[in-house]
């Protein structure tokens, strides 16, 4: 069955790289694309329990004349039939409602400050909405295009953190590019020993998948495990051309979403793109 991602375009440079990160994404996984190029600022999507209000900065406005002409062509490049997406129902005039039954959405670390403010430790309060929300996982893409030829799954032993390395699973099978992991035991008086991983992957049904055994191969090539050391120097064993994928969980009141300290060290220090399933994550039946 096809998959889509969702990808708001930019008609600018940096609008440029990331919708090539979307694109080589759908080469790598043989989904398709749905593009929106916004006539507004604005825009609504209605998650099962939470209504996203989106507001784009005005780059986003750029060029309209040319924006659709320079999406295809992009696409084209990459040998990716785009499809485009136009608003038929509208809350407000100018406040069009976006549909969410995509598998994918591509969402810079923020969508609403003009890409000059935007730096690697900064999310934004919307794009941290839409992971709250969202039913599907969130590529976050590195400010410049990269492929990337492995994926690599952060695994701290939570529920979260099992759906992320299913989800990093089954793109490693379509993709066919080698899957590793990366634990960090803790700090301060908390380590765990990776015995206690392993039994969080026995009970999900996960041990020979990763671990292997006498009949079965493992799937995951190599799990970068830690119990020493500081969390964000033992990050840069990340290999610079992995696709980091993670689990996030939401806390606080909705309109500050706030996530794991974990992963927001993660996409403060790692500038690699990133593949976010936030709790609300629904894992596809095999």
């Amino acid at each position: 069955m096809e998959t889509t991602i969702f990808h708001v375009f930019r008609n600018t440079p940096l609008g440029r790289e990331i919708l090539l990160q979307s694109l080589y994404f759908c080469q790598q996984t043989s989904s398709s694309i749905a593009v929106y190029i916004p006539q507004h600022v604005r825009f609504l999507m209605y998650y099962e329990n939470d209504v996203v209000q989106v507001d784009l900065d005005q780059s986003y406005l750029t060029d309209p004349e040319t924006a659709k002409e320079h999406a295809i062509e992009l696409a084209l490049s990459m040998d990716v039939e785009p499809r485009f997406i136009t608003p038929k129902n509208f809350t407000a005039s100018t406040l069009p409602d976006i549909p969410v039954d995509f598998d994918f959405m591509c969402c810079p670390r923020s969508i609403s400050d003009l890409s000059t403010k935007i730096s690697l430790g900064h999310i934004g309060p919307k794009v941290r909405r839409i992971i709250n929300s969202a039913r599907f996982p969130i590529l976050m893409p590195s400010a410049l295009f990269k492929e990337w030829e492995s994926i690599i799954v952060f695994f701290g032993g939570s529920d979260n953190s099992i759906k992320a390395l299913k989800l990093g699973l089954r793109l490693s099978q379509i993709t066919g590019v080698p899957l590793d992991m990366f634990t960090y035991s803790g700090g301060g008086g908390t380590q765990k020993n990776k015995e206690h991983f392993v039994e969080v992957l026995r009970e999900a049904g996960l041990e020979d998948i990763v671990c292997g055994n006498e009949d079965q191969n493992a799937k995951v090539r190599e799990w970068y495990f830690f119990d020493g050391g500081k969390f964000e120097h033992n990050l840069y064993r990340v290999p610079h051309n992995a696709l980091a994928v993670l689990g996030a969980y939401g806390h606080g009141v909705v309109k500050d979403v706030l996530f794991g300290s974990t992963m927001e060290m993660i996409q403060t220090i790692l500038p690699n793109t990133l593949l976010i399933a936030g709790p609300n994550y629904v894992v596809p039946h095999p």
